[in-house]
């Protein structure tokens, strides 16, 4: 389970139940199921009509993923990439052919088996870049789709509350409360559900998704890197510590306060020098 799903959980239904029984004399007073039945039911219809069924059919998949530690396997890449160099530095094409056998990544084993094959350095990077390129695209129309909904669950919060509106003002000359009161929560609160859905569901789910992307192409990167210092016969010394770069975690790339300066006197006489 992700940690940071779990907080963002309960920190909602923290603020859910301030907002219920804390500021409200009834929390059934925040409880609208006709409202509520307006906003998710018109933008599921919207998004529907937006894009393809097999694509809106991804998005119960999409939210499993959000509730789901993501392993991105790095440091594994990393270890199979060194090995491999090793065994092509030293000439053994079979023990790289079985250490292809065992390996998980699809897009390492891609590159390895075009290296293994004496494709041109420049093929090999376009056939790896334009997967990357794929995956890119594709993922980013996923998290599109809670982007889209985000945008359209405000809207019918607000066709919600005209739909109150209208249906208060039939009444008015009636002066029943108990007529008026119903509708009136009907107008107000299609439009809060719609902007918790955008703001609280919807739009946080799209995040996490192109922040799984990102974290998805660095490492896609990082393989490639090492499939370009492999078919240059790098060392695998040197392989290591580069493709080690892309998962050190550096608090600043500028400046390491936790270095004590060196003092004046010593800067001053290491100049004269």
């Amino acid at each position: 389970m992700n940690p940071s799903t779990l907080i963002g959980i309960f920190a909602s239904i923290l603020l859910l139940v301030s907002v219920l029984f804390f500021t409200a004399e009834s929390p059934e007073s925040f409880i609208n199921f006709p409202g509520l039945a307006i906003v998710v039911t018109g933008t599921l219809a919207a998004t529907f009509i937006s894009y393809p069924l097999k694509e809106v059919l991804r998005v119960v998949r999409l939210v499993g993923l959000v509730f789901r530690r993501e392993n991105t396997y790095m440091r594994d890449d990393i270890r199979e990439l060194v090995d491999m160099s090793r065994l092509w530095f030293k000439g053994d094409v079979r023990a790289v052919e079985r250490e292809l056998e065992h390996t998980r990544n699809p897009f390492l084993r891609t590159g390895i088996q075009l290296v293994i094959a004496n494709t041109k350095e420049d093929e090999i990077f376009d056939m790896l870049r334009w997967r990357i390129a794929r995956l890119k695209a594709r993922e980013h129309a996923e998290a599109q789709i809670f982007r889209t909904m985000a945008t359209y669950a405000p809207a019918f919060g607000m066709i919600g509350t005209l739909v109150g509106l209208v249906n208060m003002l039939e009444v008015m000359d009636a002066g029943d409360l108990q007529v008026i009161g119903p509708r009136m929560a009907v107008a107000l609160l299609t439009t809060f559900y719609g902007i918790l859905l955008a703001n609280l569901v919807f739009k946080p789910i799209a995040v996490k998704l192109e922040r799984r992307t990102e974290e998805r192409l660095i490492t896609m990167n990082m393989v490639l890197e090492g499939i370009s210092l492999i078919t240059k016969r790098r060392l695998p010394s040197f392989i290591e510590e580069t493709l080690n770069s892309f998962v050190a975690n550096y608090h600043d790339e500028i400046r390491d306060n936790s270095v004590k300066p060196r003092p004046d006197s010593s800067v001053s006489a290491a100049a004269k020098g």
